[in-house]
């Protein structure tokens, strides 16, 4: 049973209830799309402390905070633009419970490796995130190879959501298979695909067979809408070594609840709710 796990979950937000009235305040006049709405708004807490109760019911010892930063498709601006001070509110404050990643703007390059730099090496952040959708360019493109060459410098992970973006916002340029490329050119550079690549899952699968450092990402769906190939990728000999579970603020009890009936092998449920995630990101 994964009550007996201590759950890592890779990807979340900031959830204070300021942070989310920014981003309501945001989205305003932007076109938001069926399947958003469906599902309602991100979580938002009172306190960070409401949040760990949630956690500890749950069973989860650890949640990744991105520091997200989302670019508008329509207006052509940062309409969410996560602040390093943002995420180091939980990491400062409770830094065995919650874990940054820093953020990046294609558009500002060189800022963006600036206070990555800053992240990793001064607040202890080990990774980063992208959002590449409202860009507009493929996660291959030449704007991202900065980031990818400066994560490779500082050994931590870059993770991406791969797939179709609920935002209104092109979902082409979050192709799995783009990750084939990147992972060509910087084979040693860690590589997640967040959010499993729906609907282009096989995708993500063929680069995670071919390339020993990407992994997939389980997350952003409850579990029993996975599809077929997921589990069965989660369950086998090689998917198993590269796989990490998330919620993307999804319920976390909930998710985990789930997960028990996937029917996984035991070793397999081990490595997605913690150890690849401890392995990968280098977390003693």
């Amino acid at each position: 049973m994964s009550e007996t796990i201590k759950a890592i979950d890779f990807m979340y937000y900031v959830a204070t209830r300021e942070f989310m009235a920014k981003w309501d305040k945001a989205k305003e006049g932007e076109l938001i799309c069926r399947m958003e709405k469906a599902i309602g708004g991100l979580p938002r807490y009172d306190s960070i402390e409401k949040m760990l109760a949630l956690m500890d019911e749950a069973n989860v010892e650890m949640v990744f905070i991105t520091q997200c930063k989302m670019w508008s498709y329509w207006k052509k601006w940062m309409y969410m633009d996560t602040s390093l001070e943002e995420v180091t509110q939980y990491t400062q404050k409770y830094p065995k419970r919650f874990v940054g990643l820093a953020g990046y703007n294609p558009y500002r390059i060189k800022e963006s490796l600036r206070e990555i730099e800053i992240a990793v090496r001064e607040y202890g952040f080990k990774g980063v995130y992208v959002h590449i959708y409202g860009f507009n360019i493929p996660l291959h493109d030449r704007l991202m190879y900065p980031l990818y060459a400066k994560c490779t410098e500082l050994d931590v992970p870059v993770s991406m959501q791969v797939g179709h973006v609920l935002e209104a916002m092109p979902s082409e340029g979050g192709r799995p298979i783009y990750l084939d490329t990147i992972a060509c050119d910087f084979s040693d550079l860690k590589i997640i695909g967040a959010h499993t690549g729906w609907p282009w899952v096989d995708e993500l699968i063929s680069v995670c067979y071919k390339w020993e450092n990407v992994y997939f990402g389980v997350d952003a769906w409850l579990p029993r809408h996975l599809s077929p190939a997921v589990i069965q990728f989660v369950n086998s000999k090689l998917g198993q070594e590269r796989c990490l579970w998330g919620t993307n603020g999804l319920p976390w009890k909930k998710s985990l609840e789930q997960v028990d009936d996937l029917g996984l092998r035991a070793e397999a449920k081990q490595k997605l709710l913690r150890d690849n995630a401890l392995r990968l990101f280098n977390i003693s």
